[in-house]
């Protein structure tokens, strides 16, 4: 089972920034889309934001909460990032890494904890 590689989670203060990062094998083939979750106890996970990959007119979304905090970036299909600043305690959460391949297949990180706490 290929897996996706997060790093860059922890402990911020409110207000505080975090980068998350997530490498991508190159076995996993050509993508479509890259994206992070993220997922609190007792809730489903939900989208934070996107990129498609092929995309050049409208190739990034972001969740509503997101509220322009929140910036992926990605190095073309190796690798995928999420600067998050002005953080909230809500924004406590493990978060995840996806990707969709050409063939819509789905990969994910094992999550990365951030807690967002003073």
């Amino acid at each position: 089972q290929v897996q996706l590689v997060e790093s860059g989670g922890g402990l911020v203060q409110p207000g505080g920034s975090l980068k998350l990062s997530c490498a991508v094998p190159g076995t996993i083939g050509r993508l479509y889309r890259m994206a992070w979750y993220r997922q609190t106890p007792g809730n489903e996970r939900e989208l934070v934001a996107s990129t498609l990959v092929a995309s050049t007119s409208r190739p990034l979304n972001y969740a509503d909460f997101v509220e322009g905090r929140f910036t992926i970036s990605r190095d073309n299909e190796s690798a995928v990032y999420l600067q998050m600043n002005d953080l909230k305690p809500e924004d406590t959460a493990v978060y995840y890494c996806h990707v969709f391949d050409s063939y819509y297949r789905n990969y994910w990180g094992q999550g990365t904890q951030v807690i967002v706490s003073s």
